[in-house]
């Protein structure tokens, strides 16, 4: 798709806008949806038809192929308002980054950085009244595609739909969590999908989470597929401890390349702590639980941003994290980067994307 083609955005504004309806003192994740959304159609090798339409309902064949064979993926994050009414989006060009290497891995095309990201500006600057004034809110970003091809077969479509959709939105988790450590069902495995933001990566996780929560817990601990002996992911979320002064990560190719997670990184590298990215046993997590030398447990995404992990099941037994109110680093680092994605401190990294 040529620059011409990408820039050249169609917009069609709502005739009545919904949000006098809207309630920001009680924003419920991801059950409101603003004004309008952006649509893109792949077709003969390129973009095309980029265009800004009120939020409304898709008409689709019953033989689309993401219904029947999955290819259908997903990016999330948020935009926030400054005090002075500046809107700003969190590093938005890594999940663009994310966003391709999901498309490539399903066999989808690449979304260019002038659609992605400039399509992203003229959306929201046409919708930045949607953007939360209050702190502790902000408009979450859903861009998304799926084949569209309206025929049976087990083959890559040959034509996608793109969208961008916002909504105002609270805190994902508005409490510490509750973990149980999953030894039977698996998130994922070596050489699949699991790196990736792909739909079928979630359904897969809804059934075991039912029933962990059943047992009194809030979200899994998934691990390995082979042994269930390393950790990986905490529900849709990254996990994050710390021992001692070092902050540790699990890291391999079954586990999302969260953009939370990776800021986190750096900023902990840029304040002088010890990081380590790589695998970590349960063994080692509860053992470190019990003697004491496991401080700080919490989940990292977009949604989540920061949550603290107070307890853990596992083989029967529960294993009991310290308060997160004493907890030095995930509430440093937290405060941080509330007051950097709020512009209430320099933005030293260049993370704000400034919607003008």
């Amino acid at each position: 798709m040529n620059e011409a083609e990408t820039t050249a955005i169609r917009v069609e504004q709502t005739q009545q806008s919904r949000l006098p309806q809207v309630d920001f003192n009680n924003l419920k994740f991801g059950q409101i949806l603003s004004d309008h959304m952006l649509v893109a159609e792949y077709a003969n090798g390129h973009w095309a038809d980029v265009s800004i339409v009120p939020y409304g309902n898709l008409s689709l064949s019953p033989a689309t192929s993401a219904l029947h064979y999955g290819q259908a993926i997903f990016e999330g994050m948020k935009a926030y308002k400054f005090a002075d009414g500046t809107v700003s989006v969190f590093r938005p060009d890594k999940n663009n980054e994310r966003f391709n290497k999901s498309a490539l891995r399903l066999e989808m095309p690449e979304v260019p950085e002038e659609l992605f990201i400039g399509g992203l500006k003229t959306l929201l600057d046409l919708d930045r009244d949607w953007v939360p004034n209050t702190d502790g809110a902000s408009l979450y970003i859903r861009p998304f595609m799926f084949g569209t091809e309206a025929a049976l077969g087990v083959h890559p479509s040959d034509s996608y739909k793109f969208i961008i959709i916002t909504g105002p939105v609270g805190a994902y988790y508005n409490k510490p969590l509750r973990l149980k450590v999953e030894t039977h069902f698996t998130r994922a495995a070596e050489g699949g999908v699991g790196f990736s933001k792909n739909a079928g990566n979630y359904a897969l996780s809804l059934h075991p989470t039912r029933l962990a929560q059943e047992e009194g817990f809030d979200q899994l601990m998934w691990t390995d597929a082979i042994e269930h002996k390393y950790v990986e992911e905490a529900g849709t979320a990254n996990l994050v401890f710390r021992v001692g002064d070092t902050i540790i990560t699990p890291s391999a190719d079954t586990i999302l390349h969260g953009i939370t997670r990776r800021t986190i990184v750096e900023i902990a590298r840029h304040w002088g702590y010890q990081v380590e990215e790589r695998k970590v046993s349960v063994k080692e997590l509860v053992d470190g639980i019990e003697n004491g030398s496991v401080t700080e447990a919490f989940a990292a995404g977009t949604a989540a941003t920061l949550t603290p992990i107070t307890e853990l099941g596992y083989e029967g037994k529960r294993y009991t994290l310290s308060d997160p109110t004493t907890r030095e680093f995930s509430n440093k680092v937290l405060q941080y980067l509330n007051d950097l994605r709020y512009g209430r401190i320099e933005d030293e990294f260049g993370w704000n994307l400034i919607v003008d």
